[in-house]
């Protein structure tokens, strides 16, 4: 890799550090092809990413930014799983070192706060942005729903009383 190639790298890898809302280092030293492939398409399923790259790379383009505190993480054969939804990448790298021993978990940045091995696992069982959303509009529409059942209940009961003095007048 030349110089300009370099450069390209640690600036590419400088905006992932900036944009991500979490990013988590782990070591996948033994795992085959396949299985880094399946992690990359979980990834791609949750909108996450997966970026293998130089250490030396990594920790040049961590250099004056937030989350520089994670570069102690930066050692040995190291993939960088990373997503904008701060929850997303967590849950993916999680899953993935649960069903594989070889996928160590290291820790990672969820934006300024360095997180160990329990920060990575705390943050994966937290609902994503997704769930969370869900939530707020449910919690939005039942009082709605709640009103509009109570202003059609006395209607409804009204047909069922006079649909059972109609079956008993017949």
């Amino acid at each position: 890799m030349d110089r300009a190639q370099k450069e390209k790298v640690v600036e590419e890898l400088g905006q992932i550090f900036e944009s991500s809302g979490v990013v988590v280092v782990a070591h996948y030293a033994g795992l085959t092809v396949a299985e880094m492939q399946d992690l990359r398409a979980r990834a791609r399923a949750a909108e996450s990413s997966v970026r293998v790259a130089k250490n030396r790379l990594a920790k040049i383009a961590l250099e004056d930014k937030p989350c520089a505190s994670m570069a102690e993480y930066l050692t040995g054969m190291t993939v960088l799983t990373y997503s904008e939804d701060p929850v997303a990448a967590a849950k993916v790298a999680e899953d993935f070192a649960k069903e594989n021993k070889k996928f160590e978990i290291l820790g990672g940045a969820m934006g300024e706060s360095a997180l160990d091995r329990a920060g990575v696992e705390a943050v994966s069982k937290m609902p994503s942005r997704d769930e969370l959303i869900a939530t707020i509009a449910g919690m939005i529409g039942a009082p709605a729903s709640n009103i509009a059942g109570a202003i059609g209940a006395p209607a409804s009961n009204i047909a069922s009383i006079l649909s059972t003095i109609e079956e008993k007048a017949a």
